[in-house]
């Protein structure tokens, strides 16, 4: 079973998703095969979802997804930089011209044009699109952080023995319960007795360690993930006041 400061050290070793992209586009080819797989595992559910909402079609979004994996292995995006935007901002750009390609092909009834114009990916001044298509993206994008810190929660529970997730998930299930019936509820559960004073600190702990996964997965998807820059991701997302304290424990610890 592995000590909180073991998984300290292996979550500070993650590479960012920036050093991913790049290894993705240089270096042996096994690595750079490698590094591709692991960015596709990780942003293929918000990549797919954001095409199939944006083109309503499962097969259509099927085949936007396929040619985004292309475009992104045989190198189309290579020119991306960090020093130029967040990957966030370069990834819903990239999509944004998928989607725009498959309207301009498909949009023969409408009656009015619709743009030529591709936006680049690489370049921090495209404004985008906006309104809808930012929302439904910023969502999507979201959704998936906090379900990567779920993942990693539960990851926790398993390396350390802690039942954090389990309670956690427990309470975000019965919202309205007080500790005494979640006792009952897990003690059946856990197959021990467990009090609710313990219920209360365990609580305590699994949101502690949840917002700190989720600073720690904004991080990742930033070239340089100081304090500053995370508190202005989270702003965006819309997770400040959730990871305020989270923020604050890494401040401390850097």
């Amino acid at each position: 079973m592995k000590s909180d400061e073991e998984i300290e050290q292996h979550l500070s070793q993650i590479l960012t998703t920036w050093t991913l992209f790049h290894q993705a586009h240089a270096g042996n080819a096994e690595a750079a095969a490698e590094a591709q797989r692991r960015l596709l595992l990780r942003y293929g559910t918000p990549v797919y979802r954001y095409l199939l909402a944006a083109v309503r079609d499962e097969e259509a979004a099927e085949e936007l997804f396929q040619e985004f994996a292309l475009r992104f292995v045989r190198g189309d995006f290579h020119r991306a930089d960090p020093g130029r935007g967040r990957f966030r901002q370069f990834l819903k750009t990239a999509l944004i011209n998928l989607v725009r390609d498959h309207r301009r092909k498909t949009a023969r009834r409408s009656t009015a044009p619709l743009s030529e114009t591709s936006l680049d990916p690489t370049d921090p001044h495209e404004p985008g699109v906006g309104g809808e298509d930012d929302e439904r993206f910023l969502d999507l994008w979201r959704a998936e952080l906090l379900e990567r810190a779920w993942q990693a929660l539960a990851r926790y529970e398993a390396q350390t023995g802690q039942p954090l997730h389990t309670v956690l998930h427990d309470r975000t299930e019965h919202p309205d319960d007080k500790a005494p019936e979640i006792a009952r509820r897990l003690s059946a559960q856990l197959g021990r007795e467990v009090s609710p004073g313990w219920i209360r600190k365990r609580l305590f702990l699994a949101r502690e360690r949840f917002t700190d996964l989720i600073v720690d997965e904004v991080a990742a998807s930033l070239e340089d993930p100081a304090p500053a820059a995370i508190e202005d991701e989270l702003i965006e997302l819309g997770l400040l006041d959730r990871c305020r304290a989270a923020l604050d424990r890494r401040r401390e610890r850097s």
